[in-house]
């Protein structure tokens, strides 16, 4: 499973974005799917994760009730959306992908991994 993750930007603190993360290989509709960011002098960190029917979702603390994750099976696509953006949520975000996962929220869980996008947030 390959992994494209697209979306980020520059945006002001309360605007939204929307992350997509594209996958290719034959696996990825059985794959529970999460995102992850890390931030400037930061461990990478939790931030959602949906299971491969969309059935579950799971949210860190910091972004529940502002983010939501979602995915399209027909698209081969996972959506991050984020709302009410804060500086504090600015990071590299990454989305991963894994057959089976035990902690979702531990990064060594997670099989596959794309490449970062970046968000940033002004205050």
């Amino acid at each position: 499973v390959q992994l494209q993750a697209s979306g980020g930007g520059l945006v002001q603190a309360g605007d939204s974005l929307r992350l997509s993360c594209v996958a290719s290989g034959r696996t990825f509709n059985s794959c529970a799917v999460g995102w992850f960011r890390q931030g400037p002098g930061k461990e990478r960190e939790f931030v959602a994760a949906i299971t491969w029917n969309g059935d579950r979702l799971y949210y860190a603390d910091s972004v529940t009730g502002r983010f939501t994750i979602s995915r399209d099976n027909s698209k081969n696509t996972v959506y991050l959306q984020m709302n009410s953006l804060k500086p504090e949520d600015m990071a590299v975000y990454y989305c991963a992908a894994a057959r089976r996962v035990g902690d979702a929220a531990s990064a060594s869980a997670w099989e596959y991994w794309g490449q970062g996008t970046q968000v940033t947030v002004s205050s």
